[in-house]
């Protein structure tokens, strides 16, 4: 992959929901980068946040549904690339953004003593008040508490208020009480707090030596800050400032003056604080939330061209989104009639996607609409475009939906278990559609599936999710021939296609961890046969095995146990070509 440009870079995502007043972590600090034109599956059980991972970058996340952190860069020259003319007004505004940059940048010498300030007054709000996991003790508490009410009062709702009277009374009677052990809980924090704090006040000898002590840190302070930037401190003042003129141009004019001043406060925070704004990721937190930060790449005296870093993980706005969503990334789903309009015709289902994201007339998006019904192998398209989702057949109606997903030519097509809801034979042409297609529109397709038969036929690479992240990454031949982390181990040797006919299915014991909880260790080792104690107590790190293979397991370890892989996937090369009449030409597997 390295000669491939890299179109889609996700770092250390979270993502989080909000589910009856408990957090759930549905993705756990997955990294993973999709390139350009390649066929990327992603695989694991019902759960394993499959679909919650690729809803990230399409901006479809339900409403309890949260990116907690990390970045999802999507590289696109349409939305990335940006440029500014350089006349006397932006040569002036620049000038002046870059001097209101070097006041503050006076505050960089004097951030060692601030810092020592920040943790003196810490020092002495711990001493008046709770610690910070003292106060995480009573909050975990209060959740407790309040998620158990929750559940309380909603199995009281679904009693007969006719027949269950004494139930109902049970029930009320037990979110009394929680609502009593909440209070409590509340009181006694709030005592504590205020105990702490009186006796701080008590403390003479303590407050007559803070004060000193902050008497000195403060006029240390106000000297350190008297001395004037360097001349390297104003170079990196002027290139941040061009920046902040490119971003701001890209925005309405109204909206200017708003967000600069934000950016200026946050500037002089960060300097405070003796953060390096030379360093290129320091920069993006100064941003406010939504704002795309354009980082400047040339400029010549006349014109400054940039590039927008476009992270759809701060994009908040929907008309943001109606760029991105439909245009530039596409999905393909599971059910197509949960797709389709049922009372509206199949060519104004296809023609109103195409007016709206290509600007053309009516006219125009029925040509085109014609023409993509061909690609995908509607016969008589031009007889059948006025017809109905019932009037086609299932696999016809999958075909119809992956023409509304490629009619604008998107970059990235996610695919959501198309072929789940019809048959074999229909799901074989569905998946050599897609592949067609690839070849001839040049789009990156990202298919999700539990199904690993399906993706011998798909997949260039192959990332294996469980538990909210990714425990194993390669191309399919190395997941599929050469597989390392036990979960793999175990989705392959439940594949019925290398079962034997006197032996049973396999299946996996156990069930996937609860997303609630904090999980300690690697999250497979309860349903894991070959589970170490390490495994119980730390999380491994993503282990190299090859140039394209990584896997997430203790076992990949320089002293971990010698672990041969089952019995039953050992030979899956063969079974699988036999399977899938996968030829291959000059050693190489083709299909």
């Amino acid at each position: 992959m390295e000669d491939k440009k890299v179109l889609l870079s996700v770092r250390d995502l979270v993502v989080k929901f909000r589910v009856r007043g408990r957090i759930l972590t549905a993705i756990r600090g997955i990294s993973l980068d999709i390139y350009e034109n390649e066929s990327i599956a992603i695989v694991g059980e019902s759960g394993s946040g499959k679909s919650v991972f690729t809803k990230t970058f399409a901006g479809m996340l339900d409403k309890n549904g949260f990116i907690d952190q990390g970045s999802v860069i999507f590289n696109d020259p349409e939305l990335t690339d940006v440029s500014t003319v350089i006349n006397d007004e932006a040569k002036n505004r620049i000038n002046s953004i870059a001097e209101t940059l070097d006041k503050y940048a006076l505050l960089y010498n004097g951030s060692e003593v601030y810092q020592k300030i920040l943790a003196l007054e810490a020092e002495k709000r711990a001493k008046g008040s709770i610690s910070d996991e003292e106060d995480e003790a009573f909050m975990a508490r209060t959740k407790e508490l309040t998620y158990e009410r929750t559940e309380a009062m909603n199995l009281k709702q679904t009693f007969d208020p006719k027949k269950e009277k004494d139930k109902i009374k049970q029930k009320q009677a037990e979110i009394d009480a929680y609502d009593k052990q909440i209070k409590d809980v509340e009181a006694e924090r709030a005592a504590l707090i205020k105990s702490r704090a009186e006796a701080l006040k008590n403390d003479t000898g303590y407050q007559s030596s803070y004060d000193s002590r902050m008497s000195t840190l403060k006029a240390e302070y106000d000297k350190a800050c008297q001395a004037e930037p360097t001349a390297k401190q104003k170079e990196i003042d002027r290139d941040f400032a061009k920046e902040i003129y490119l971003t701001l141009d890209q925005l309405p004019s109204r909206r200017k003056v708003k967000i600069m001043k934000k950016i200026e406060a946050n500037a002089s925070e960060a300097m405070k604080l003796g953060v390096d704004l030379s360093v290129d990721k320091n920069r993006d937190g100064l941003y406010p939330e939504g704002i795309r930060r354009c980082r400047v790449t040339s400029e010549n005296g006349q014109e400054m061209k940039g590039m927008r870093i476009n992270d759809m993980a701060r994009v908040k706005d929907d008309r943001e989104w109606s760029q991105i969503r439909g245009k530039k990334i596409a999905t393909v789903f599971q059910d197509p009639m949960t797709s389709l309009n049922p009372i509206i015709t199949i060519g104004k289902q296809i023609s109103s996607i195409i007016m709206k994201h290509q600007n053309v007339s009516q006219n125009e998006a029925r040509l085109r609409a014609y023409e993509m019904m061909k690609k995908v192998g509607i016969p008589n398209a031009e007889n059948r475009f006025d017809d109905y989702p019932f009037q086609y057949s299932g696999g016809m109606r999958q075909r119809i939906v992956i023409a509304i997903a490629l009619s604008c030519q998107p970059k990235i097509l996610i695919c959501d278990e198309p072929t789940t809801a019809l048959d074999v034979t229909i799901q074989a042409q569905i998946l050599k559609l897609l592949k067609d297609l690839q070849k001839e529109l040049k789009y990156t397709i990202v298919f999700i599936t539990h199904d690993l038969g399906v993706v011998a036929n798909i997949a260039d690479r192959v990332a294996v999710l469980y538990g909210g992240q990714i425990i194993e990454l390669g191309t399919a031949e190395d997941v599929f021939y050469d597989p390392r982390h036990p979960y793999t181990w175990a989705l392959l040797s439940s594949l019925p296609q290398l079962a034997q006919k006197s032996t049973a299915l396999y299946s996996i014991a156990g069930t996937p961890p609860s997303l609630y909880n904090k999980i300690v260790g690697d999250a497979f080792a309860p349903r894991n046969p070959y589970c170490m104690k390490i495994d119980t107590l730390l999380e491994p790190p993503m282990f190299q095995v090859s140039e394209t293979h990584y896997a997430k397991t203790w076992l990949l370890a320089e002293d971990a146990p010698k672990v041969e892989k089952p019995e039953m996937i050992r030979d899956t090369h063969e079974k699988l070509k036999a399977e899938y009449n996968i030829e291959e030409e000059g050693g190489k597997e083709v299909g």
